[in-house]
């Protein structure tokens, strides 16, 4: 049976009243009407936006977000926060991945988020676990309505050249016949709103050697997997790459490997003009994360001629020092102005709002990146959206494509009020239906893991 929906408006693009959608039992958009009234009886909704796709998720990390911001003596960088994560890692097993990501993936709902690829390198951190780990997240998936792309990740070496891997990386290893295994094995389990993809995790983790016989095995799976790979992201990566391959990360990739729009490369903070006119010419999606490289200190990614060469991007939390779309697009955003010390940077080339434009560019960008159906409310897509509270006082003055400018840029909390995945309300009013219990599994668990670590000296 299918179902409907009403909205006093469709904000993004153009402004429609009266809004009613209708929706497929398979959570689908089969139609679209403006001008039509609610029936009595018939709950309407305020402005309603298309949900955002997450393309970038390490869940084990929220647990440690904020763990990491005491300097010792001696220089602090992403190397040494890098260490103390892998300390962390050492403490995960299925069922803390579980608790864990099934209390970020509410967080990510409530934020806006409806769908997530979850770049999933925690394979082996107690014996062989790396099936239960991937069914660890499917399970989180499932019980916070998420939709979710997983993207179990290749990790082979500590440094270019197939250097071995050194002990904290011992959680995240895999020959390449045990990964293409596991990737058979998933692949049945995935169906519905959910995606299996594949993930190299570096340039410097996976040798030459194994890209070919990783991308053979998802591609009989499935052609349209995606693909993705953390590059160039901070500058002793590109200077070890140089050294290993006279060429940079983003150089040798994209030279090396049939690079396109299944692919999604994942921060490429550091990249020359070269390098992002390739990007931008193959059609890949750049995954920029920027509380993350905020907090790491990666750098500032060239979004402004990326986006002017027809360069696809979208957002991801990352390491999950922050769950707020919002913030993302806004940081995204203010780095460019900085950085050019001027305002609206990431717009229209024929000017517009910076809010609709960034939100517009990184859902489509998002969904591209996860291959998922979203990103739009249109016909044909998921209906994947948010609901805004249009008596909030942020939205007072605002009309039009204001509203999503206002939403982006201005006021603390977030003001959304429901969110829908695959035509079925998972946030109803600000809440989660089953939020008191998963938040309570997860103050329990990581409340254990740290008195583990204290136990520990960490």
């Amino acid at each position: 049976m299918q179902k409907h929906y009403f909205s006093e408006g469709l904000v993004g693009g153009d402004w429609l009243h009266d809004l009613c959608l209708t929706v497929a039992p398979d959570g689908m958009i089969t139609a679209l009407e403006s001008g039509k009234k609610a029936p009595a009886g018939k709950p309407v909704h305020g402005p309603v936006l298309p949900a955002m796709p997450n393309l970038h998720s390490h869940a084990f990390q929220r647990a440690f977000a904020g763990l990491a911001e005491f300097r010792e003596a001696g220089a602090s960088d992403f190397w040494s926060w890098r260490n103390a994560m892998y300390h962390f890692a050492r403490h995960m097993t299925p069922e803390a991945v579980e608790v864990i990501a099934s209390a970020l993936y509410v967080e990510m709902l409530k934020a806006g988020y409806s769908a997530v690829g979850e770049f999933h390198y925690l394979h082996n951190a107690h014996e062989d676990q790396s099936l239960a780990m991937s069914e660890a997240v499917l399970k989180a998936a499932n019980a916070s309505g998420i939709a979710l792309t997983h993207l179990p990740v290749l990790y082979q070496a500590s440094d270019f050249g197939g250097e071995l891997p050194v002990s904290g990386q011992a959680p995240f290893i895999h020959s390449t016949d045990d990964f293409t295994r596991l990737l058979k094995v998933l692949k049945p389990r995935f169906d519905g709103r959910h995606r299996l993809g594949l993930t190299f995790h570096s340039l410097r983790a996976v040798p030459e050697d194994s890209f070919a016989p990783a991308i053979d095995a998802i591609e009989t799976l499935d052609m349209k997997a995606p693909i993705h790979i953390h590059i160039a992201e901070q500058t002793r990566e590109v200077n070890a790459c140089v050294d290993w391959a006279d060429k940079r990360p983003v150089e040798w990739l994209l030279e090396s490997q049939n690079v396109d729009e299944r692919w999604c490369l994942v921060h490429a903070t550091h990249v020359v003009e070269a390098e992002w006119r390739g990007m931008a010419e193959r059609g890949c999606v750049v995954g920029l994360c920027p509380t993350t490289e905020a907090n790491l200190g990666d750098g500032v990614f060239p979004a402004h001629e990326f986006v002017k060469a027809g360069g696809r991007f979208g957002v991801g939390s990352d390491s999950h020092i922050s769950i707020d779309v919002r913030e993302e697009l806004r940081l995204l955003e203010y780095g460019q102005r900085l950085a050019r010390q001027a305002r609206t940077v990431l717009t229209h080339a024929d000017g517009g709002h910076t809010g609709e434009f960034l939100w517009r560019q990184a859902a489509r960008g998002g969904a591209q990146a996860l291959a998922q159906p979203v990103g739009e409310i249109a016909v044909g897509k998921r209906a994947d959206l948010i609901v805004l509270d249009g008596k909030a006082p942020m939205f007072a003055g605002a009309a039009y494509s204001q509203i999503v400018d206002a939403f982006v840029f201005s006021g603390q909390p977030a003001t959304i009020t429901d969110v829908m995945v695959a035509g079925d309300w998972v946030i109803t009013g600000g809440r989660h239906a089953n939020e008191d219990e998963i938040f309570g599994r997860y103050n329990e668990t990581v409340g254990r893991i740290a008195r583990l670590m204290e136990e520990e000296g960490a």
